[in-house]
């Protein structure tokens, strides 16, 4: 599946609740119904006072054309949509958001681990916004990432479900990828990853620790950000594909 995913910023002048409130009550009946969203996520941080972000928003699409088709060129900063939904949306969004900080990124994902029966609705999340180390080519981001840490994230303590997102156009990318790892509960994702509180987590659980140390070999850890929040399935329509 290909999925838009925009990494929220309120406006100025805007609470973290005010923001919410907009979002989910205003914008998200628009969005959901985009032309060509087959599935539609929103993520509330956990700890909104220490959030990086004040949220994420996940559109899928059943093809890159579908998607670029509702929202616009590849290779836009942000999107110009023409369809009547799509153009709604991106009009009400300079009601609520602070749009030059908010980063974007446009990629196929790819499910590499589900204990949870794609059900995620309710669970905790773990997304992390990669950027590759200096020196190293995304290529070879990559391969290294794909065959030798996607092994070990899977199996980290606690995580339910696992997925890898590729950029569609990694030149024009904002990161060279997502990782999402789902847990049951906030506890468990705590427990297995570190503190709430930190910038960069520091586990102590055995297989946690070994995925933690290996992305220094791969990853420039300050300029890769996260977030930890509960997701929200706002609409579904591709029951039955497998990973979901």
């Amino acid at each position: 599946m290909y999925k838009h995913v925009a990494l929220l910023v309120r406006k100025e002048g805007l609470s973290h609740d005010e923001f919410v409130d907009h979002w989910q009550h205003e914008h998200t009946p628009i969005a959901r119904d985009i032309e060509g969203v087959v599935r539609y996520h929103t993520v509330l941080p956990a700890d909104p006072e220490h959030a990086e972000f004040d949220g994420i928003a996940e559109l899928y699409f059943e093809s890159l054309d579908d998607l670029h088709d509702a929202l616009g060129s590849p290779g836009s900063r942000d999107y110009d949509p023409t369809k009547e939904v799509a153009s709604a949306a991106r009009a009400d969004v300079d009601n609520f958001l602070a749009i030059e900080e908010r980063p974007r990124f446009i990629g196929e994902e790819v499910v590499r681990k589900d204990e949870a029966d794609g059900e995620t609705d309710g669970l905790y999340k773990h997304s992390a916004f990669l950027v590759r180390k200096e020196g190293m080519s995304h290529e070879a981001f990559r391969e290294y990432w794909e065959h030798e840490h996607t092994p070990l994230a899977t199996d980290i303590e606690g995580v339910v479900r696992y997925h890898t997102v590729y950029p569609t156009d990694p030149e024009n990318a904002e990161f060279d990828g997502v990782a999402e790892l789902y847990f049951e509960s906030l506890d468990d994702l705590h427990d297995a990853l570190g503190s709430p509180g930190s910038r960069d987590y520091d586990p102590t659980k055995e297989v946690a620790a070994a995925a933690r140390a290996d992305v220094d070999n791969f990853l420039a850890i300050e300029e890769r950000p996260r977030l930890i929040g509960r997701e929200i399935i706002q609409k579904n329509e591709i029951d039955g594909i497998e990973g979901y």
